[in-house]
């Protein structure tokens, strides 16, 4: 049985949605590193009904039932307005196609985000995800610069014959950098409100829907977040390693700023903008740790070993980050 079988096979079994043609109402959407997206279009009576089916196959967070907890993040959001509503989820579907477990959610129709034109709608959406209450079933990252840094030592650490040996030196000595960060860094974080945050907010993770009289925004692919800082999102946003992940753009200076000063706005937040600026480049440094140390992890499973979901364009972004690491951890401040 395929992929497509067995989704139409599973919401027929647990009566979610009726398929008529599987062959035309299934169709592959995208994949990431964890998960695979189907599309599902149901011709009604009143026109088409479009929903994702989004199946489980890893946890970035160790979690054994991984598609529950995003379904648990996303109903904590439902009322943001910027993120897909959930409907059913199942983390043991039953069927070997059908990976860890399933989530059927709201389709939302777009373009990827364009960071020259659509930063002031990214800085809204942070705002409007950022007010949502905290659900107490979420993973908490309290201190989140010394949490991402020891997730970033495991990383490092989980391959003992990693063939890149000058990366993981290079890689042990920022982490060194960020682990005493985190201790001068501390205070800047503690008068600010933990947030509901995505922490991987590159520009294919926003979905952006335009025409002449307006836009609407999205983000979606809630897989890894936690209840911590603001400016994880923040600072990932604004980072090179995220930026030039799926594009070829770079924020400046000028630019930083008045991404960060939108979102301060948006959010109507006390903080004034120096103080916010010091915690997005902490935020920025931190994360660049963490997106390199991925990408060494990834670069191991890519060459060694059976992954389950691969991605030549992402592999193609892992060596070039490899390959320019030492070029990264000399640019950030």
């Amino acid at each position: 049985m395929n992929t497509i079988q067995s989704i139409n096979s599973f919401l027929s079994d647990r009566g979610w949605l009726h398929i008529t043609d599987p062959e035309e109402e299934i169709r592959f959407l995208a994949a990431g590193e964890y998960n695979a997206n189907y599309l599902i279009t149901i011709n009604e009576i009143y026109g088409q009904a479009q929903h994702v089916f989004r199946i489980n196959h890893g946890s970035q967070l160790g979690l054994d039932r991984q598609i529950e907890y995003e379904y648990a993040v996303l109903h904590a959001l439902s009322r943001s307005g910027v993120t897909p509503r959930p409907f059913f989820c199942e983390p043991e579907p039953g069927y070997d196609e059908l990976g860890h477990g399933v989530l059927l959610m709201e389709y939302l129709p777009g373009v990827p985000l364009d960071y020259k034109k659509d930063w002031q709608e990214a800085a809204s959406i942070f705002a409007k995800v950022h007010a949502q209450p905290v659900n107490d079933a979420l993973i908490v990252q309290a201190n989140p610069v010394l949490e991402i840094a020891r997730e970033s030592e495991g990383l490092i650490r989980r391959f003992d014959d990693h063939p890149l040996q000058e990366q993981r030196d290079m890689l042990l000595s920022y982490l060194d950098r960020i682990m005493d960060l985190a201790d001068k860094a501390a205070p800047l974080f503690e008068d600010d409100p933990m947030v509901i945050v995505n922490t991987e907010v590159n520009s294919h993770n926003f979905i952006i829907s335009e025409d002449d009289d307006s836009k609407q925004g999205w983000l979606v692919d809630w897989e890894k977040a936690v209840v911590s800082s603001r400016f994880q999102d923040i600072g990932h946003f604004l980072v090179p390693t995220t930026t030039l992940w799926k594009t070829d753009f770079r924020f400046d200076d000028e630019g930083r700023k008045a991404f960060v000063a939108a979102y301060l706005e948006a959010a109507d937040t006390d903080m004034d903008l120096d103080t916010a600026m010091q915690c997005a480049d902490v935020m920025e440094k931190t994360i660049l740790l963490r997106a390199m140390s991925w990408c060494f992890m990834a670069y191991y499973e890519y060459t060694q070993s059976n992954r389950m979901l691969k991605n030549n364009d992402t592999f193609v972004k892992i060596q070039y980050n490899m390959d320019k690491m030492e070029c990264f951890f000399g640019q950030k401040r």
